[in-house]
């Protein structure tokens, strides 16, 4: 686990790191080879670095016990440490392949879970390319919910391959989530938000909530207000697009 570098990155009043200390680029390529370590499968992911004080050592990763929810291209943390106190009981991890953002969030939850003793031991983050990565960290049927909020739209149509939503990743997600998991996506760009719903309207695993269901789904609120980006798209009165699609068996 990381250790404060500094006091001059945390904010004297909060201890919360300083964003200002971790700015990179809003997007980065993902089909660009990067430099990290990946567990060359789920049963080598060691829990004890994420979840140090539920799991003591790597072996006991192979437990009952596995991360349910997965953020992926979490940002700055915003939903994850939303979720974390929501479904405390919950293992869940954002997936960010930019370094900096990734060390923002590492030193986001170490501080709240050094104000808050007991709580946030649940959350955690990985530097990965979901895009490449994701059967390497979780095993069939092993996540109840995936998040994909304010994706990079690749608008040049020869950059779609890049998009983190097509019909091809929908195979992979299909793999990793459980019979009634659900993937919850939200774009301020309605072009890609027509792009994610017709991907997963298209596949055979994924249908639709009903609007009964969304409405009574305490995390489709979260979607909007609990990430930075939703939040800025809020107060410059933004429109969003949003879809919310279960996964199910195929019909045979």
């Amino acid at each position: 686990m990381l250790e404060k570098e500094g006091n001059s990155k945390f904010n004297k009043s909060t201890h919360l790191p300083r964003k200002r200390f971790y700015r990179a680029r809003a997007h980065s390529n993902p089909l660009s080879d990067s430099h990290f370590p990946v567990p060359i499968s789920p049963s080598h992911v060691d829990y004890s670095v994420h979840f140090p004080q539920l799991f003591q050592s790597l072996n006991e990763g192979g437990g009952s016990k596995k991360i349910e929810f997965a953020d992926v291209g979490c940002g700055f943390g915003g939903l994850l440490i939303s979720l974390s106190t929501l479904f405390p009981e919950t293992l869940m991890v954002g997936m960010e392949i930019r370094d900096k953002v990734t060390e923002y969030v590492k030193e986001r939850i170490l501080a709240l879970r050094d104000a808050n003793p007991g709580q946030y031991q649940n959350v955690s983050v990985v530097r990965t390319n979901s895009m490449k990565y994701i059967p390497n960290y979780f095993g069939k049927g092993q996540l109840s919910k995936m998040f994909f909020l304010f994706p990079d739209p690749h608008f040049k149509e020869k950059n779609h391959r890049r998009r983190v939503i097509s019909t091809h990743l929908l195979d992979e997600y299909a793999y990793v989530l459980s019979i009634g998991g659900i993937i919850y996506t939200i774009t301020d760009v309605e072009e890609l938000g027509d792009w994610m719903k017709d991907c997963l309207e298209g596949h055979p695993m994924f249908e639709a909530l009903t609007e009964e269901e969304l409405e009574a789904d305490p995390v489709v609120k979260l979607l909007t207000s609990a990430t930075e980006e939703g939040q800025k798209v809020a107060r410059n009165g933004g429109q969003t697009f949003q879809t919310v699609y279960r996964r199910v068996a195929p019909s045979l």
